[in-house]
């Protein structure tokens, strides 16, 4: 189990009614959703989408931290597809999940070294990791060929050719 350093914040909700034409609200007034089962008709928002939305902004945040200590900007259109699925388990319910990250114009290795520095820091990522099944892929990407490329290098990736035999 990871114990905090340290408490930075502590969000508070108070929830009623569930699932089932609940509400939630924050301490501080900032959040009031209305909540519904998934695929419900009607108005208000379900757990997953929730989750789903905090995860992909946390893990967003922690890659602005995560670039910044390999020295690689960011593109403005950065953005993450959030999935967060939820289905029976043996005897109770789970979660599986799903970030697809665009990261358009930085090189594949480079965005993919990025993308597992990232997935260390971010609270979610740490929350979850070994207890749901959760895939993060990059589906954007300018792929270069060659020589290390400079944001390569600043990131501390290292290039090593690969050998191939002679054909016979």
């Amino acid at each position: 189990m990871i114990q905090l350093e340290n408490i930075i914040y502590t969000a508070k909700t108070h929830t009623t009614g569930g699932r089932d034409q609940g509400t939630s609200r924050s301490s501080d007034g900032r959040l009031e959703v209305r909540l519904s089962r998934p695929g419900a008709s009607g108005g208000g928002t379900n757990p997953e989408q929730l989750f789903a939305a905090g995860w992909s902004a946390c893990f967003i945040s922690a890659m602005k931290i995560a670039a910044g200590k390999m020295k690689v900007a960011l593109p403005d259109d950065l953005a993450i597809d959030a999935e967060v699925d939820v289905g029976p388990t043996p005897g109770a319910y789970g979660l599986a999940a799903r970030l697809n990250v665009t990261l358009p114009g930085i090189e594949a290795e480079v965005a993919q070294h990025l993308l597992d520095a990232t997935d260390q820091l971010c609270p979610y990522s740490n929350a979850t990791r070994g207890n749901i099944d959760v895939r993060i892929k990059l589906v954007s990407r300018m792929i270069r060929t060659g020589t290390v490329s400079e944001a390569a290098s600043r990131a501390g990736i290292v290039r090593t050719p690969q050998l191939r035999s002679p054909a016979r």
